[in-house]
């Protein structure tokens, strides 16, 4: 072995003063340090606050030397799963914790509930009791002192109540001694890291003694491969129902009577084409109501024919309010337009379809993706892929669980890109 390849080991390894040696000493050297006879590094030991079934605890485990403390979570059948994976029991409900028995720690994580702020939820802020857990976190880091803080969020939270929620967040953790600032908030999505789904987040990053510079946080340039995240042969039990296909095939079948470059946007109510309203009662309804009706009767006015026949012809669309709404976020209609061109999924607000770039986004309520190209919803195994579980990952027990699990869970790759560029940056 050539004397710079040695001199590159003894750098790689932190072998001080190394330059001066003969070749034989770095031999000597070199074999030991690899002997262990180098001071071990300190183990940096995390917690794991509202841990659902360990994003977090996956991100931090690709990290070397590090060990996970304690965890806690108020869902029993979240708490079964992170058990199963980690041999760790979390604690039930972080506001009977005692804190001083709490082992001592270096790094607090915590995907706070995001319910009283998420687009989905009812976005009450503070104001909802599920907010005010956030508290608990700093009653802890304020006690324990660790010195990283790695809080996750849904971008909305910036914006509840003209950002006073957020800008009372920020106060609050700045108040219990961490630094907290422009520079260490950051807003990710899988999709930038190559993963099909985009899911944007925003990611407080605490630290007990003020940065000096920006944080490197650009994500690296992966391209998107769908195909590692779909299963091969799927169980056929994931295949839509013929009730949906019959839906689906129905709004396929009136698209694709419609003109190339037709905007479909806003949401189309299908069902409001047959639904007569005094002045009275139109006004009695929601404004985005009203507005969406007065939008779609020009798209009803041009086919109207073809509208009428379509809808007498396909019962189906009767049988639930939301067979009648379809979502269209593909932009206008494509020559040969097809609805099994795209990402599809069942909501509230209709039958919403994507382009096929991106999964849609996975949400703790159960509104499971179809990958409309194969007339069937996701699987559990694409879910935990979605949010870059590794396949060894013990899943839950049935699918319900395991579909609500992995939308309430944080990103794996996208934390720990967080977390390690954050510890080498200062560590």
């Amino acid at each position: 072995m050539k004397k710079a390849e040695l001199f590159k080991i003894c750098a790689e390894l932190n072998i001080p003063s190394y330059k001066y040696k003969s070749k034989p000493e770095l031999v000597e050297l070199v074999a030991r340090y690899e002997r262990s006879e180098r001071p071990e590094k300190p183990t940096i030991k995390f917690i794991d606050l509202f841990c659902g079934i360990g994003g977090f605890h996956q991100a931090l485990s690709r990290i070397p030397n590090t060990e996970c403390v304690f965890a806690c979570d108020i869902d029993k059948k979240c708490r079964e799963v992170y058990e199963k994976n980690y041999h760790l029991k979390p604690e039930k409900d972080i506001t009977q914790i005692d804190v001083s028995k709490i082992p001592d720690f270096d790094i607090l994580c915590g995907g706070f509930p995001c319910q009283s702020f998420s687009n989905s939820g009812k976005r009450k802020g503070l104001a909802d009791s599920r907010g005010n857990l956030f508290e608990h976190i700093l009653k802890i880091a304020v006690a324990k002192k660790p010195a990283f803080l790695f809080l996750e969020n849904v971008k909305h939270i910036k914006k509840i109540d003209g950002g006073k929620v957020f800008r009372h967040i920020l106060s609050r953790i700045n108040e219990s001694g961490y630094y907290v600032g422009e520079n260490t908030i950051f807003e990710l999505s899988p999709h930038q890291f190559g993963i099909p789904q985009q899911r944007e987040r925003v990611i407080f990053v605490c630290i007990r003694d003020k940065i000096d510079k920006q944080i490197d946080l650009t994500p690296p340039s992966i391209p998107i491969d769908l195909t590692k995240i779909l299963e091969t042969n799927p169980d056929p039990k994931y295949r839509i129902s013929r009730e949906i296909e019959e839906v689906l095939d129905a709004w396929n079948e009136i698209i694709q009577q419609m003109d190339t470059n037709q905007n479909l946007s806003p949401t189309i109510l299908c069902h409001e084409f047959y639904r007569t309203y005094t002045p009275e009662e139109f006004q009695a309804l929601p404004e985005w109501k009203r507005d969406y009706i007065q939008k779609n009767r020009p798209l009803y006015e041009k086919y109207r024919q073809k509208w009428d026949e379509w809808y007498e012809k396909h019962p189906v669309l009767q049988k639930k309010e939301i067979y009648g709404k379809l979502e269209w976020q593909v932009g206008k209609t494509a020559p040969q337009e097809s609805i099994y061109n795209h990402f599809i999924q069942l909501r509230q607000s209709g039958i919403r379809v994507k382009k096929s770039v991106y999964f849609p986004t996975l949400v703790a309520i159960v509104q499971t993706p179809i990958y409309a190209k194969e007339k069937r919803f996701i699987t559990p195994r694409e879910c935990a892929r979605l949010q870059s579980f590794p396949d060894s990952f013990i899943m839950p027990d049935n699918d319900h669980d395991a579909y609500k699990q992995f939308g309430n869970a944080v990103n794996v790759d996208v934390v720990h890109f967080v977390i390690k560029r954050t510890l080498d940056h200062f560590i």
